[in-house]
């Protein structure tokens, strides 16, 4: 009982920073782990708390009409077909090995954070039809790498999202909604993915779930009432919090 309180719990932390800013994976697989999921069995089980978190933050964007559906064929779409390469690396690799990769990878993501601005204005606008093909097509392989990354781990690929979307131009607020709508989207498949191969423990899965939907709703409600530079503090101080937590707690 008190494993599933601690996962509920992270679970409403961790789906308040998902949507705000990202990087709650990094909360929530430690804690999988530590309640004696294998770590390929934790990777698919986390994303049992991210889609359904994302599913309410979808529903809840679109509510506060700040959600551009056009952003399926520009983002989803690319990032969900990198998943796909993501999520076969993930069901392949050992055990053993994945720990060692995502030591590596936070470290990484977290440096990479500390080093990436998001902290761009922006426009309200997700029309690239204005600008270049090659623009387009950048846009798009930007997401599809991002893609392979939130196949393979999750974890951070929050931080990735807001860097793009920040480069087309969009505010916090707006890139927070594609943010959103993009994760649904790979993240559907891949849950698909690990269920598939029998590494998803469910009632873990579904407890997160029921913290990180209550949580990604407080996140939305906080990011498009408190704006844009309410959200880049948030994004500054999680990016901090979480590389000093690497850096010393490991």
């Amino acid at each position: 009982m008190t494993g599933y309180l601690l996962l509920f719990g992270s679970g409403l932390i961790a789906g308040a920073i998902n949507v705000i800013a990202g990087g709650g994976s990094f909360l929530t697989l430690p804690i999988l782990m530590f309640l004696g999921l294998p770590a390929g069995v934790a990777n698919g089980t986390n994303r049992v708390g991210i889609l359904l978190q994302n599913v309410a933050a979808v529903w809840s964007f679109e509510r506060h009409r700040v959600l551009d559906w056009s952003s399926l064929g520009w983002a989803a779409g690319p990032a969900t077909l990198g998943a796909i390469l993501g999520t076969w690396g993930a069901l392949v690799i050992s055990d053993q090995a994945f720990r060692r990769v995502l030591v590596l990878l936070m470290l990484t993501v977290s440096v990479w954070t500390l080093w990436s601005p998001h902290h761009r204005k922006g426009d309200n606008s997700t029309d690239l039809s204005a600008r270049s093909r090659w623009h387009y097509v950048l846009t798009g392989l930007a997401f599809f790498v991002v893609g392979i990354y939130g196949g393979f781990v999750q974890a951070g690929v929050g931080f990735f999202i807001l860097a793009v979307t920040s480069a087309v131009g969009l505010n916090l607020v707006r890139g927070n909604a594609v943010k959103v709508l993009t994760v649904l989207c790979f993240t559907a498949l891949s849950l698909a993915l690990f269920a598939w191969q029998g590494k998803v423990d469910w009632l873990m899965g579904l407890t997160l779930a029921a913290g990180t939907i209550i949580g990604g709703l407080v996140g939305v409600r906080l990011t498009v009432l408190r704006g844009h530079r309410w959200v880049r503090g948030v994004v500054t101080v999680t990016i901090v919090l979480f590389a000093v937590k690497l850096w010393f707690g490991g």
